[in-house]
């Protein structure tokens, strides 16, 4: 039988519906950038680690503050057959010599604060990936629902030319009863398509902070690097999470070391200067004043091999920071080659798809003029359109990969950042903190308390 399909403007908006979708779009559409600003400023876990790092920059200060002397007092008043006592005591203590542990302490935390600040740098370029990843997920998602869209549009067109036909006697119920099925099924992808959009939507909300609008296509990228090799020796050299672990092994080679020294005594000195006097119910005695001045050297003869084994703990500790340093190289290592492999293999598919989309093409418009000669059927055009339809899928998905896959390499290598990638916005400084409470300040009205007053009022924690 015979089948006529008069709807070549619909296939042609079909045809080129890839292009269309994937596009660059106007000035005004959301860009890559855009996104990738938004998740920085609202993202909820950097907040959570950044205030992480100022509790680690406390750190410091407390061991800087170990240094130093203290100051306390005790008042005391008591009353006994009538008689009330009452005392004053003031008392100023400061370690003299501990074998140099409390600097050991406070270059200890340091190394921690700088492991953290990596740490830092590592949740940033998550937040930045999640986002790169929402972003392509929606464009994805949008450009498929688009093609499900022009797919049920198409069909329909087909099914009233299919009725028209058998209503003069060109096909058979049967013929129809195709287009029929056909589009029932193009109404199932529709709306399969459409439910991935929202969710696609609602994961991008998460990662960037917003629902997302128009969508432009991200720009181009150029490599940060001209071979797989260089780019490992670029990712050994910059990759926040080898940084961190090596500051974390530099923080347990010193703790070894204070633990070490943990095992010598502490050599202390302790000022007090005590007010006494008494007084009756009728009349008040006279006040007098003692002070009193030690020094103290203090440690432990035997405390039941607890030091020996804080030692081996520590050491212990090292040794699997060391291990864990050399497992993450290799990690690392191992990932940046699967990113810059996998650039070709996404180039080289792109290159496919859209040469298959073409011959997909040729191939429709060839069956589709058999059957208006009687040589191909109704169920061969449906599927060679369908085959039209998969291919250009399949083209949309290996863009979106093609295009994200310089972001994954950046990621692999430790270039995922705000930084690196020129992003409009200001920038969290990690040392503004530490740098006001490093020398750890006791009040806000040192000069030391001040600065640190205006850092907590621009963090809005004042």
């Amino acid at each position: 039988m015979r089948i006529k399909f008069g709807i070549k403007r619909t296939i042609a908006a079909s045809l080129v519906a890839i292009g269309t979708t994937l596009s660059p779009l106007a000035v005004s559409a959301e860009t890559l950038g855009d996104a990738l600003a938004s998740a920085y400023k609202n993202s909820g876990l950097l907040e959570q680690n950044r205030a992480n790092l100022r509790a680690t920059d406390e750190g410091v200060a407390a061991a800087v503050g170990a240094m130093r002397p203290t100051l306390t007092y005790a008042a005391t008043a008591s009353k006994n057959q009538g008689e009330w006592a009452k005392s004053l005591q003031f008392t100023a203590s400061m370690t003299l010599y501990t074998f140099g542990r409390n600097k050991l302490n406070v270059a200890a935390a340091k190394e921690t604060v700088l492991a953290t600040r990596a740490t830092l740098v590592s949740i940033e370029q998550d937040v930045l990936s999640n986002a790169v990843t929402a972003y392509m997920n929606v464009r994805y998602n949008d450009a498929q629902a688009n093609l499900r869209a022009n797919s049920v549009r198409l069909v329909q067109q087909n099914l009233r030319a299919a009725q028209d036909r058998f209503e003069v006697g060109e096909i058979t119920k049967t013929e129809v009863s195709q287009v029929e099925a056909q589009l029932a099924s193009a109404r199932a992808q529709l709306a399969a398509a459409q439910g991935q959009v929202s969710a696609a939507r609602e994961a991008y909300k998460v990662a960037v902070g917003k629902y997302p609008s128009k969508l432009s296509s991200p720009p181009a990228l150029k490599l940060p690097a001209k071979s797989a090799d260089e780019a490992v020796r670029i990712a050994m050299r910059t990759h926040p999470a080898i940084k961190a672990l090596q500051h974390r092994i530099a923080a347990s080679d010193l703790a070894v070391e204070i633990t070490k020294r943990g095992l010598f005594p502490t050599v202390g000195a302790q000022a007090t200067r005590t007010q006494s006097g008494a007084w009756t119910e009728d009349a008040l005695s006279s006040e007098n004043g003692t002070t009193s001045l030690s020094v103290t050297a203090s440690g432990a003869l035997y405390g039941g091999g607890q030091a020996s084994s804080a030692v081996r703990t520590a050491i212990a500790n090292r040794d699997s920071a060391r291990a864990s340093l050399l497992t993450t190289t290799r990690q690392i290592e191992q990932g940046v080659r699967t990113s810059w492999s996998m650039l070709s293999v996404f180039d080289a598919s792109s290159q496919a798809t859209a040469a298959l989309v073409k011959a997909q093409r040729v191939a429709y418009q060839g069956v589709k003029e058999e059957a208006e000669l009687g040589a191909s059927t109704t169920l061969d055009v449906l599927e060679a359109e369908q085959d039209l339809l998969d291919a250009q899928v399949a083209a949309i998905q290996a863009t979106i990969d093609r295009e994200a896959g310089i972001y994954s390499l950046l990621n692999a290598m430790g270039l995922m950042t705000v930084e690196n990638l020129k992003l409009n916005v200001p920038v969290y400084d990690p040392a503004a903190y530490y740098n006001a409470v490093k020398s750890a300040p006791s009040s806000m009205v040192s000069p030391e308390g001040e600065k640190l007053n205006r850092v907590l009022e621009a963090l809005g924690r004042n």
